[in-house]
């Protein structure tokens, strides 16, 4: 499996999206999750999946939290970041997150999306922090097959607009069993053709992204 960017740049990058998200945290005040999603929609964390030297070497990272913040919120903060010799709970979520973006070569949305937010992220610290990133790549495995068993984006999002699968199937133009193929996780929706997502996503009022599924095959 291509990984995200050289290997060159991962502790650079890993360093730096924990010292963001301690600097944000710890420093400025922000609750995990929002600053995460201020990180995911202000074009940041794309930057720094696609390897962008400037985002994951050349800015420290109260350096990116402050372009997140300026980007997202507005603001510059003028808090300076502490000295902290042991490394908080918020800087382990984002060092291991940062690893594990490198090592499955997804958006962070995507990540987000199969449920390792960095909420729950923090919450694994006190028995992996001391761990091999392997573990928390199995441990992230896990968690994402739980969410996997319990139905597909294209299930969760037809159960939003309070549709049964033959009424989706008509408002959309697509054979009822395809989608319940589709939910079943026994045909990759991905591969559908670019008409049938179309169609589908019209019927559901959402966007062609939100249909499709995280490649989560580990190599």
């Amino acid at each position: 499996m291509m990984r995200a960017y050289a290997e060159t740049y991962l502790d650079d990058a890993m360093n730096n999206l924990g010292d963001m998200l301690d600097y944000a945290v710890n420093d400025c005040g922000y609750e995990p999750g929002e600053f995460w999603n201020y990180f995911i929609v202000s074009g940041v964390a794309g930057a720094v999946g696609r390897g962008n030297p400037k985002y994951i070497a050349g800015l420290s990272g109260p350096e990116l939290a402050e372009e997140v913040l300026d980007r997202t919120a507005r603001i510059k903060p003028v808090v300076k970041a502490s000295e902290n010799i042991d490394k908080s709970s918020e800087y382990w979520a984002g060092w291991i997150l940062a690893y594990y973006q490198w090592y499955i070569n997804l958006r962070f949305s995507d990540i987000q999306k199969t449920g390792l937010t960095i909420d729950y992220v923090i919450s694994l610290y006190p028995t992996l922090h001391e761990a091999d990133v392997s573990r928390f790549v199995v441990a992230a495995a896990r968690i994402i097959g739980k969410k996997s068993a319990a139905g597909s984006n294209l299930r969760r999002l037809r159960k939003e607009n309070r549709l049964t699968q033959k009424e989706l199937a008509e408002a959309s133009g697509t054979a009822l069993r395809m989608i319940q193929l589709y939910e079943q996780h026994r045909q990759d929706i991905n591969k559908a053709q670019a008409i049938t997502l179309k169609r589908l996503a019209q019927a559901l009022s959402c966007e062609i992204e939100d249909l499709l599924e995280p490649d989560l095959t580990y190599h």
